[in-house]
């Protein structure tokens, strides 16, 4: 530091190089820490990052965590995780019903298709493309089936069509479809009860054939019981003879004289020659 004299003022000199050097050295050092951490980005679970350079998709996608960069591009954040779009829409029937229809369409972003969903259809693709696509395939799905179809069996079908319409036409942008759920049906209400009275006849008409088919069941086995019950005894009253009952009354005689109990048998004084048991 150097003092200098002029009259009764003093002049000091502080050698101004050195501060500016000071001064340039933290505002380097600044600017380099505001370099790495403009390098470093992270990206959330469940999402993949495309990476823009002065608003341009170069075409990298980052997987989640943590990633250094060039500080000039930036990371635009996009989710892969599965998603459901809920839909309520009015649609045709074959025979020209209105149906009022609730679905649930499950789908995820293809992450290796994400940077260029991001550069031709933009983050908020599931309303731009998805949307539209799900309510014209729900119209082509239901408009070659009769309410009545729709409204008793034929649901999983109409799923099955609109889900291969959606497959075909947004798998190759990179959107996968998962499923497509018809969560809800409703038909005009003099149609609804007609179908309902319908399938309540049905209902009636097979609780009555299932009875008739039991009640004709039983006729057939008391029919059959009676059958062999008649050619037991047809069977039976062919082998009996005068012989064979005589036989047996001799064997009966013969147990009761060897019995301790007390009785007084007449010998031959039946018919058949066959003892007579006065009492016991």
């Amino acid at each position: 530091m150097t003092t200098y004299g002029f009259g009764d003022k003093h002049v000091i000199d502080t050698g101004g190089a050195p501060i500016l050097r000071r001064i340039g050295l933290a505002m380097a050092a600044v600017l380099v820490l505001l370099l790495v951490f403009s390098a470093v980005t992270s990206v959330p679970s469940g999402h993949v990052g495309v990476l823009t350079l002065f608003g341009r998709v170069t075409g990298e996608t980052l997987p989640e965590g943590m990633h250094l960069i060039n500080p000039l591009k930036s990371s635009n954040e996009m989710s892969i995780r599965t998603n459901e779009l809920k839909e309520s829409a009015s649609v045709p029937s074959a025979e020209g019903l209105v149906i009022s229809l609730d679905t649930s369409l499950i789908f995820h972003l293809n992450p290796d298709k994400a940077a260029d969903v991001y550069q031709k259809i933009g983050p908020n693709y599931p309303a731009v493309v998805i949307e539209p696509n799900l309510r014209a395939a729900i119209r082509e799905a239901t408009a070659s089936h009769s309410a009545n179809a729709l409204y008793s069996g034929e649901r999983e079908k109409v799923a099955r069509e609109i889900h291969a319409t959606l497959k075909a036409q947004l798998e190759q942008r990179g959107i996968a479809i998962e499923s497509i759920l018809l969560r809800d049906i409703q038909l005009p209400g003099a149609l609804k009860q007609s179908i309902e009275a319908k399938q309540q006849a049905e209902q009636e008409s097979l609780a009555m054939s299932f009875r008739l088919q039991k009640e004709r069941q039983e006729a057939d086995r008391k029919r059959i019981e009676a059958e062999g019950i008649r050619d037991f005894q047809h069977t039976v009253a062919q082998g009996i003879s005068v012989e064979l009952l005589t036989w047996k009354g001799i064997e009966a005689t013969e147990k009761l004289a060897d019995s301790k109990n007390s009785k007084v048998i007449v010998i031959g004084s039946g018919k058949s020659g066959l003892p007579i048991i006065l009492g016991q």
